[in-house]
């Protein structure tokens, strides 16, 4: 026996246009589709419709989306998407290394144009604003299918310092508890929980000067790395250039990995405000809320971490979440194929 599964399009007079999707009892193919029509014994023309609300956790490779009853905290539908960003990003990376290649090599080929390369006010990278454009099409979708009345978004990450006093600024922020706490989880992060000398995990990391402070090193972000205590004491007050010159290929990788950004945190950050323009276009109410909020509230009610129940725990307005039985859609965007007008490959 095939498994069934009942899509409803719209209503129509009392009729319902339904679409039947048959699979293989498993879900994962496609054996056939068939519309057809179910028609009801008597017209409800108007049926009582609770409205929903549409909530949002925006990631650089997860993006999770939940519809739920505000009134009883009831979780209708869940989905997480899975954005294709970074693929983008190496494509137009492959492009342009194509492109170097071909007016290196002195081949008849048009001179890059800089007239042409002026950007509208709002530009973001093709690579973030596919992120924008996922959850704007899922937005758009579920608001013919489902009675939407209002939006939350996760806007911004939990900021202690920022909340004790929010007033604070200048050299007094960047050296208060964003120096401590913050600092030391976002060094976790970008260095793989390890030492960056002898790679060794699970033990304790101290935080390290690349360039010792006692030689004219910074408190920079961009010049501190995490060190085991033995590598930490091994090195002392010596420059990374002269405590690594038996291993310069270490040497290039710490120098390199220092100056790059956490490139997922700098996907959310630039993208989160152009996300709540889009929503705001919608003519909806929107909420926002912060991520410290967002884990509070995932943490009262004792759930696990996911993208989705991210999404359904984002804002104030997070009632008690009824979840039973809700299994989320899995959504990959693999975006339209090429559109190169002459595929390259390696000749």
């Amino acid at each position: 026996m095939h498994e069934k599964h009942l899509i409803i399009e719209e209503p129509c007079e009392g009729k319902l246009s339904c679409t039947v999707l048959k699979t293989n009892g498993v879900g994962d193919n496609l054996v056939e589709f068939n519309p057809f029509t179910i028609i009801l014994k008597e017209a409800i023309p108007e049926a009582p419709v609770q409205p929903l609300r549409l909530k949002i956790d925006p990631g650089a490779k997860y993006t999770g989306i939940t519809l739920l009853n505000d009134t009883n905290g009831e979780v209708v539908f869940a989905a997480e998407i899975k954005h294709r960003g970074f693929v983008i990003r190496d494509a137009l990376t492959s492009r342009r290394q194509l492109r170097r290649s071909r007016r290196n090599r002195k081949t008849r080929y048009r001179q890059p144009r800089f007239l042409n390369r002026t950007r509208p006010q709002g530009w973001l990278a093709p690579s973030l604003q596919s992120r924008v454009k996922n959850i704007k099409t899922w937005v758009e979708r579920l608001r013919k299918l489902a009675p939407i009345t209002a939006i939350s978004q996760e806007l911004v990450r939990f900021d202690m310092q920022l909340i004790r006093n929010p007033v604070i600024q200048g050299k007094e922020y960047q050296q208060g508890t964003l120096a401590g706490y913050e600092t030391r989880e976002y060094l976790l992060e970008k260095w793989g929980r390890q030492c960056a000398y002898c790679s060794v995990k699970d033990v304790p990391l101290q935080i390290e000067h690349i360039h010792p402070r006692a030689k004219g090193g910074s408190n920079s972000i961009t010049n501190l790395t995490l060190s085991c205590e033995k590598c930490n004491l091994k090195k002392g007050t010596k420059d990374i250039k002269e405590f690594l010159k038996k291993d310069p290929n270490k040497l290039q990788k710490i120098l390199a990995q220092a100056k790059k950004p956490l490139a997922d945190a700098a996907a959310v950050n630039t993208t989160r405000f152009a996300l709540l323009n889009t929503l705001k276009e919608t003519g909806l109410p929107i909420e926002t809320g912060s991520g410290g909020l967002t884990k509070y509230n995932r943490s009262q009610q004792n759930l696990p971490k996911t993208h989705w129940l991210d999404a359904a725990c984002v804002g104030k307005s997070t009632p008690t979440l009824k979840i039973k039985d809700i299994k989320p859609l899995l959504i990959t965007a693999n975006g339209h194929g090429t559109r190169q007008m002459a595929g390259t490959n390696k000749f």
